[in-house]
């Protein structure tokens, strides 16, 4: 027999609740199943043209700083890779590669952050030693930053 009792008492500060995931977080996983549901339903050889739907008409929804960047981004990521099939990943536009997501925007008012974010998977090339980045702060673009999110997304491609 185990020495060791569970109170049954909660970790969080006093007075804090914890219900596990955030209202956002669910909202996102509920979008991803919606996402695979429409997925499985669609007919082959369509993903390139329906993703490129889905991901302007979610642009579309973004409040105007997010979407500004996102339309950018878009563009950047379609003329860097054209071979990239462009599609939702959690409520988010994202880029895939032989079916796996290679990198996605993920739009500040999404999870409440202070700015937009690039992010690239682990199917992304760009290793560079023991440690890279992965996830990239766009607070807004510039020419600097889009030539280098498209300098990224070509290497991230292969």
């Amino acid at each position: 027999m185990s020495d060791t009792k569970k109170t049954g008492k909660s970790t969080a500060a006093a007075g804090e609740k914890f219900d596990g995931f955030t209202a956002e977080e669910r909202a996102a996983m509920k979008d991803h199943a919606q996402e695979l549901k429409k997925a499985a339903r669609r007919a082959p050889g369509r993903a390139k043209a329906d993703g490129e739907s889905d991901v302007r008409s979610k642009i579309a929804e973004m409040d105007e700083a997010d979407r500004a960047i996102a339309e950018r981004v878009h563009e950047i990521v379609r003329a860097a890779a054209p071979d990239l099939v462009p599609r939702l990943w959690y409520g988010q536009p994202a880029y895939s590669k032989d079916g796996k997501v290679l990198c996605f925007f993920q739009a500040k008012a999404k999870f409440k952050t202070r700015y937009a974010t690039l992010g690239f998977s682990d199917v992304a090339a760009l290793d560079d030693g023991a440690m890279w980045p992965t996830s990239f702060a766009l607070p807004e673009l510039d020419a600097a930053g889009e030539a280098r999110i498209a300098e990224l997304v070509r290497r991230a491609a292969g």
